[in-house]
């Protein structure tokens, strides 16, 4: 089946959604589906040469391999996206594009793409990971439900569906057979997570490497002492103030906290050098080829998320998130520590992870000194969560999404 992607955002970037599409991508190339990929792109109307060879050099696959832990290569095109026209341009010049390739089937979750493609009768899969934002945000998404090539509705968590569910009274049309909407969690590349090394090889490699002349040059990891990991975005919401907190009462522990833009992690480190925290490893962003070994250094991996989390945009996504993190966690076998929030119990449990109210800092700090001094209870955990993480494969994903698509 030949399927067009349409990523909602410019691709290289920082932000979690396009891992998630070249994860997504990646995943239908591997199931032998010919694929390819649109991203917008906003660049200058008068470039210079120089700004070309740039915006060439960053483009290119090796870079975006990379940045993005991939090992399928697949076509992408930038189209161009003009940020006075909120996307609509370039929705429509994906479609647009889709269509003279001759496209079987249109995989997006840009809102703007998928309400003209499915009016249109292209077959269209839209994704959504939040309710839809705004008047237009609601018409545009009724306009895909309504339009006559709607084939499928992904939504991330059981949480979300039935929040849309109950605001526009999504139903099961007789037309549309099979099932139109689908849960479908995150996923992640089991394979690269295959006999993940032990905490403490983990760290003397992250310790070598440093020597090495790593970009984190300086990042030293006590090889011996128990270490306890967070990765991702540091937005608000993410837990950041409780990773001090710990930091500050557990001081016998090493906490590595792997990722965040440079601004959030100066911040981050400020606040820690304020509380003359020695113990706080902090490295900035690393590429996602990368990350395993850095979750691989824990004891312990956290998840502290708060009552309201902030995405990217700024918005709240509390109520549904499904962190690309959480599965990365489990497939790396460490035992994980995370906020009791509902939608992250659609996926963890008592038997795969330890779950505590966000807003105990004493029970957190009770936990951690509890998985400190109990390793078999620690492998336990860890144990499971990597039995259970075996259904959540990009690849599984990509299957279940077109099942019966054909």
């Amino acid at each position: 089946m030949k399927i067009a992607v349409i990523a909602p955002t410019e691709i290289p970037a920082r932000r979690a959604n396009t891992v998630q599409v070249m994860k997504m991508t990646q995943a239908l190339v591997s199931l032998d589906h010919e694929t390819r990929l649109a991203s917008p792109f906003t660049h200058p109307f008068r470039m210079t040469d120089k700004d070309i060879e740039a915006a060439a050099q960053h483009h290119q696959w090796e870079h975006l391999s990379r940045l993005y832990g991939l090992q399928h290569q697949f076509p992408i095109v930038w189209l161009q996206a003009r940020s006075r026209f909120r996307r609509y341009d370039y929705g429509l010049a994906a479609v647009r594009w889709a269509r003279r390739w001759d496209a079987n089937l249109i995989y997006t979750r840009l809102p703007q793409a998928a309400a003209l493609s499915s009016s249109l009768g292209m077959r269209t899969i839209l994704e959504a990971h939040d309710l839809p934002h705004g008047k237009m945000g609601r018409r545009l998404f009724q306009r895909f439900i309504r339009g006559s090539g709607a084939r499928r509705l992904v939504v991330i968590t059981r949480a979300l569906l039935d929040d849309l569910v109950e605001a526009y009274g999504i139903t099961e049309p007789s037309s549309h057979k099979p099932q139109f909407t689908v849960v479908a969690p995150d996923g992640v590349d089991l394979d690269r997570y295959k006999n993940p090394p032990s905490p403490v090889e983990a760290r003397k490699t992250l310790s070598h490497n440093r020597r090495d002349g790593d970009n984190h040059a300086g990042l030293s990891l006590p090889v011996d002492r128990f270490t306890v990991g967070y990765t991702g975005h540091l937005y608000a919401g993410r837990g950041t103030h409780m990773l001090l907190s710990l930091a500050e009462r557990l001081p016998g522990m090493t906490f590595l906290v792997v990722g965040g833009e440079p601004d959030q992690v100066d911040k981050l480190k400020n606040q820690s050098e304020k509380r003359s925290l020695n113990n706080l490893v902090l490295t900035g962003f690393v590429s996602n080829i990368e990350l395993p070994v850095y979750q691989a250094a824990c004891d312990v991996l956290l998840m502290p998320y708060q009552r309201h989390v902030a995405a990217s945009s700024g918005g709240d996504i509390s109520r549904y998130l499904s962190p690309m993190k959480l599965f990365e966690y489990m497939a790396n076998e460490r035992a994980i520590l995370s906020s009791d929030l509902p939608v992250l119990g659609e996926i963890l449990n008592t038997d795969n992870a330890v779950l505590r109210h966000p807003d105990d800092i004493d029970a957190w700090v009770d936990a951690l000194k509890h998985l400190e001094i109990n390793p078999d209870y620690r492998r336990k955990l860890a144990a499971q969560a990597r039995k259970d993480v075996q259904r959540y494969t990009w690849e599984a994903r990509a299957e279940q999404i077109l099942d019966g698509i054909a």
